[in-house]
């Protein structure tokens, strides 16, 4: 059976709700369906907090069938393939539905087999996430005696490219506060060579890393996880770069185990696993070389198919994989899709890569980074309301937006459509 809509949306999370409320408000009589399995959905900014015990679990997830824009219908299904030639995606159980133009937002997928013994390593409890389960990632920190307390992060991109390292800092925050400080080592390893790439932000976050002491470790890729000997192995991915540092931290128990190779023991293991598009994305004609939604970066528009759109985490998109992005996005995918539904043409409107990151530094402490495809620091004015005049430094105004400004507006404002 195939059942026609004017537009179709794979995906009711962040990026299809958003789509799907936005539309409707421009016009209430679109015929609109979303595609997702997903019973539940959550609101994933705030297991950073749920992972270091000061967020309830709890409050970070709604029924998606509530969330769901009156109107719209809601296909609890999976997309499966596409037919692009007859603008039809299949689903899994549900036939097939037909559109006039299609948004492809079903978000990533965790992809832990990506790093050897990491699949291992989490269902033994060995390594933790907040990526998938916080709550855990709570048990691990109030429960770390000492030690080798070691966060790191893929060479993929990952949803908020933050994550892996404000849970560092709550953790080396929390070992502070309870007299761990002098019994724990905390490391920060990265593939990437900065700490973060819009300069202020980078220079203010260095300061916090001194703060706590904490070992920042850049170029460091991990690649395996032996769960019986605790020891987590990383590449070094700028082999110029001088090495012999290695073998002086014997603070750490880091060795060269190998040409590029290290390894570090540890204590506590938290990992950010690597991240892809989903399977029916990748095996698509959809994707890029390295199978991400292949779309133009300022419009959203499909490099190939001009009648399907994409946004949000599954995009091939120079900027950060965030929350903030969409709600820059929507606005543009949606200009475009009422303008080529009244006029054949796409609307006016352009995304200049905006993201937002909030890194959290601590237990009431928060710096936000806000920046653009060229890593500008673009604050927002609004901000100014708020007393902030300087947001690429601590303040507890911010974790005050982070904790509880930021929740309010994603189920209130966000998730219904409105402009935020």
């Amino acid at each position: 059976m195939t059942t026609h809509y004017q537009i179709v949306i794979i995906g009711a999370g962040t990026a299809g709700i958003m789509t799907a409320a936005q539309l409707k408000k421009k016009d209430k009589n679109l015929s609109i369906a979303i595609i997702d399995p997903s019973e539940k959905h959550y609101y994933q900014p705030a297991w950073t907090l749920v992972g270091a015990g000061t967020f309830d679990f709890k409050k970070t997830e709604r029924k998606t069938i509530d969330l769901i824009p009156k109107g719209v219908k809601w296909v609890k299904d999976y997309a499966t393939t596409f037919d692009h030639d007859n603008k039809i995606v299949n689903t899994k159980s549900s036939g097939s539905l037909e559109y006039d133009y299609l948004v492809v937002a079903p978000g990533l997928v965790m992809a832990p087999e990506l790093i050897e013994g990491l699949p291992e390593a989490l269902e033994k409890g060995v390594a933790c996430s907040n990526y998938i389960d916080p709550e855990f990632t709570w048990e691990k920190i109030k429960n770390f005696k000492g030690g080798n307390a070691v966060f790191t992060q893929p060479t993929t991109p990952i949803k908020c490219g933050g994550a892996p390292q404000k849970i560092a800092y709550l953790a080396a925050d929390y070992f502070r506060k309870n007299k761990l400080k002098d019994k724990s080592n905390v490391v920060f390893a990265t593939p990437g060579s900065v700490i973060f790439g819009v300069k202020p932000i980078k220079e203010s976050l260095m300061e916090v890393i001194g703060h706590y002491g904490i070992h920042f470790k850049p170029y460091y890729a991990p690649i395996k996880i032996d769960s019986e000997k605790k020891i987590i192995y990383f590449k070094h991915t700028s082999p110029e770069e001088n090495m012999c540092v290695i073998n002086e931290d014997n603070e750490l128990g880091e060795i060269a185990s190998g040409e590029e190779i290290i390894e570090i023991p540890f204590d506590l293991l938290h990992i950010a696993p690597p991240q892809t598009a989903p399977k029916f994305i990748q095996e698509s004609k959809l994707v890029n070389d390295a199978g991400w939604l292949d779309v133009d970066h300022h419009s959203m528009q499909h490099k190939k198919y001009p009648f399907i759109f994409g946004l949000g985490d599954v995009a091939a998109l120079p900027t950060a994989k965030t929350g903030a992005a969409i709600r820059k996005q929507v606005p543009v995918v949606v200009d475009h899709l009422m303008s080529l539904i009244a006029q054949n043409k796409l609307g006016q409107m352009s995304y200049n890569g905006y993201s937002s990151c909030p890194l959290v530094t601590g237990y009431g402490k928060m710096i936000l980074a806000e920046f653009d495809y060229a890593s500008n620091f673009t604050p927002d004015p609004k901000l100014k309301r708020m007393l902030v005049f300087n947001s690429d430094k601590e303040h507890w105004r911010l974790w005050m937006l982070k904790k509880y400004g930021l929740p309010y507006l994603y189920w209130n404002k966000m998730m219904k459509g409105k402009q935020v």
